[in-house]
């Protein structure tokens, strides 16, 4: 089988500020996610990386010079560039310490702002490219670089939403400024989250700085390329008119019957997933023809389960909730308040930081607030202090984007698994409605002259790059459709209905179709009305795909992400099962043949689901799963810790009973399905020791399972790794729980796309 697999982008290209027909954008090398120029004067195309393992994290300054971020399978590496027509490869921070990439911002007078991460602490450096930059901060706490004023005064670091503070303005020379919390209340200059945990605000001449300094001067020199101009793009947003959501939400309605729309994560951020097509059984084997493709996002959102990463071109965008955009932080539910419901009473509001306007002279940043029901517009300046919006406010999640100019910013919201976009001027209090074709974007982002620039798809489409004032962009990918029928399904629940994407084999059989549920991951995620490589491998092979959104999940307002009326993973469960049984009733979907798969958290669900409604399900697949909450929480990393005391109220030693209830191993004795369960021996967010000791206890209870493991990170860039899961998967469900209707030889699409599943 040749060219086997393919990488599929689902961002637009970064782009120069000063020349912006040059544009950097992460696509396909042979199968791995590498980085590329893209000239679109001359329509031409130029591969920067070429690495084993991938590359997913890039950027280009106002000099038109790309940077990217070059890790190892930990995930933890430092910022390298170049020239982008070419030359050689040069550190961008030489001496800076290795970690995890937490934002990157660049200014227009040539200050660059990055923050790393470590096992222990997270630190924030500011310099110039090519040159030692200087340590402001180092502390235990985890945060997110989220923007740099177009001064280079300024930054802002983001913590979790509902930390007090989840905002931090600093100098520039490591002097604190402000802390901001959801509560609207300014805090102390100095202390909060980060500073008090911290113990070292590293200012000018600080014995940390020295050392990079020293350290970077003896390996390459003192640095003497001039400096360069950046220009920050920086993305921000929020706000809707009720209007034009209940006019766009109409339209999707009114399509949702034939072909569902998709539009995460989103959060600009990687994912990565594998596409394949199922073939007919030869000598008792199911031959499977896969052609695999990973969507990249050049920004990193972590896994769903909610670790901050990636890359930041001035501001860092943070979507609310994440999977509307870019999502660099955990968008999760608060503490649990003992109602059950995480974030409930007297849990802090939350606060979202989405970057400085990158207008001359303007030191606005703007920001999300969740106010009751809604999630409320806000900004910050030095003198004013922060200032909520409340004509400016939603129902759903949302992330946007600064237009060039600095005077409106472009919002994008997530509503019910599709995506609406709105033009906002904050000083003249004006929203006007941006109209896009019915279905989902992937990205967008406003262009000099009023221009946009989005990615769309749906369901049943492969996403397609557009842009209006006829910029050539890179291909997003060749064109697919994916067969069947596609809709929406709204199921009775306890805090509300649950909304459910059914997708249909196009061959209906006399009797109900087999059913796999992919269990989204989060849960601070959402299923969108979007192409998605696993529904166009399972429709194609005869499956009904069902993806529940699930109470907790985003794009139905704080409430429903709210709604843990049972608890962690519990909750969710008992979503699923309802909208099982009610397509069960309904005769859409076998009753004696329904599957599970998921991804991470989606994956933890798969578990939990398996173990404690075992009469329910034929087989499971678990990719990269949670099985034992304590015992990963105690070998994670710090944000994913902090992640865990907010979901359940506490440590496992504060809480050991709430940990134990909803950890799948305590209920793995009782798992009566075939399982599939994949693990990644470099995984620091599932790490591998927990699900070592899930297989143990199955292996115990005689539970018929079978164990995959890849040596890799939780994330990956290679699409090799991807397809070799979805293979072993596509044979497992094909053993397991077999399709009324299989093609009778491998089935090809008409091109070569990928799609996302966002875990």
């Amino acid at each position: 089988m040749t060219d086997p697999y393919r990488v599929f982008r689902g961002a637009l290209p970064d782009v120069c500020s000063d020349d912006p027909a040059r544009m950097v954008f992460v696509g396909d090398a042979e199968g791995r996610c590498e980085v590329f120029t893209w000239d679109a004067d001359a329509r031409t195309v130029r591969q920067v990386t070429d690495r084993p393992g991938g590359t997913a994290h890039c950027a280009i300054d106002a000099d038109a010079h790309v940077w990217w971020f070059e890790d190892d399978a930990e995930g933890n590496g430092r910022w390298w560039f170049r020239a982008f027509e070419g030359g050689p490869r040069l550190p961008a921070l030489p001496g800076a310490p290795a970690g995890q990439p937490r934002g990157l911002a660049m200014a227009p007078d040539g200050t660059v702002a990055a923050a790393v991460a470590d096992a222990d602490t997270t630190t924030l450096l500011v310099g110039r490219r090519g040159r030692a930059p200087r340590v402001v901060l180092r502390t235990p706490a985890p945060f997110r670089l989220a923007g740099i004023s177009a001064d280079g005064d300024l930054l802002a670091l983001a913590a979790a939403p509902g930390d007090d503070p989840a905002v931090t303005v600093l100098t520039a020379r490591g002097e604190p400024v402000a802390v901001l919390s959801g509560s609207g209340e300014p805090g102390p200059s100095r202390g909060g989250a980060l500073s008090a945990d911290a113990g070292a605000w590293a200012g000018p001449g600080a014995e940390a700085e020295v050392g990079v300094r020293a350290e970077a001067e003896a390996e390459f020199g003192a640095g003497d390329e001039a400096e360069v101009r950046f220009r920050a793009e920086v993305e921000a947003g929020d706000g809707a008119e009720d209007r034009a959501e209940v006019e766009t939400a109409a339209r999707a309605r009114a399509r949702a019957g034939s072909e569902a729309e998709f539009g995460p994560e989103a959060d600009v951020r990687l994912r990565a997933e594998a596409e394949a097509r199922a073939g007919a059984e030869d000598r008792a084997e199911v031959e499977v023809e896969v052609e695999v493709e990973v969507e990249v996002e050049v920004e990193v959102a972590g896994w769903a389960r909610g670790d901050a990463g990636g890359v930041a071109d001035g501001s860092a965008a943070a979507g609310v909730g994440g999977p509307a955009g870019a999502t660099d932080e955990p968008a999760t539910p608060g503490p649990e308040d003992g109602t059950g419901r995480p974030g409930g009473r007297g849990a802090a509001a939350r606060l979202w930081c989405l970057g400085f306007s990158p207008r001359p002279g303007d030191r606005d940043l703007l920001l999300v607030r969740e106010s009751g029901h809604r999630y409320v517009l806000a900004t910050w300046t030095p003198a004013a202090g922060m200032t909520a919006l409340p004509w400016c406010s939603f129902d759903t999640e949302i992330t946007a984007r600064w237009y060039p100019d600095g005077r409106a910013v472009l919002v994008r919201q997530e509503r019910h698994g599709r995506s609406l976009l709105h033009r906002v001027e904050p000083r003249t209090r004006r929203r006007t409605p941006v109209p896009t074709p019915a279905g989902s974007l992937l990205d967008a982002a406003p262009r000099p002259g009023d221009a946009l620039h989005y990615v769309w798809t749906d369901t049943a489409h492969s996403p397609v790059a557009h842009a209006t004032d006829e910029t050539p962009l890179p291909p997003a990918g060749p064109a697919t459709v994916v067969p069947g029928h596609h809709t929406d399904w709204w199921t009775p629940g306890p805090d509300g209905r649950v909304h459910s994407l059914l997708s249909l084999p196009e061959r209906r059989p006399a009797v109900p179709p087999p059913a796999v549920f992919l269990v989204h991951g989060g849960p601070a995620d959402h299923d969108r009305d979007a192409y998605d490589a696993t529904v166009h491998s399972l429709v194609a092979s005869g499956y009904a795909v069902v993806r529940v959104n699930y109470r907790g999940s985003t794009g139905y307002g704080p409430d429903w992400r709210r709604a843990f009326t049972d608890g962690v993973g519990h909750t969710q469960v008992r979503d699923l099962v309802a909208v099982r049984a009610e397509l069960v009733r309904r005769r859409m979907i076998a009753g004696d043949a329904t599957a599970l798969w998921g991804v991470s958290w989606g994956a933890y669900l798969v578990l939990l689901a398996l173990g404690t409604r075992p009469g329910l399900w034929r087989a499971g697949v678990a990719v990269k799963p949670v099985a034992d909450w304590a015992a990963a929480h105690r070998s994670t990393t710090p944000a994913l810790r902090a992640l865990d005391v907010r979901l359940f109220g506490g440590t496992p030693d504060d809480m050991p009973e709430s940990y134990a209830r909803s950890s799948p191993i305590t209920y793995a004795a009782d798992v009566a399905a075939p399982l599939l369960v994949v693990g990644a021996t470099k995984d620091a967010k599932c790490p591998p020791g927990q699900i070592r000791s899930y297989l143990g206890a199955l292996e115990r209870a005689g539970v018929p399972h079978e164990a995959m493991w890849l040596d890799t990170g939780h994330d990956g860039y290679d699409g090799a790794a991807h397809v070799s899961v979805l293979r072993r998967s596509l044979r497992f469900l094909h053993t397991h729980l077999p399709a009324a209707h299989r093609p009778a030889g491998p089935q090809r699409p008409p091109a070569r796309v990928g799609g996302s599943r966002s875990h």
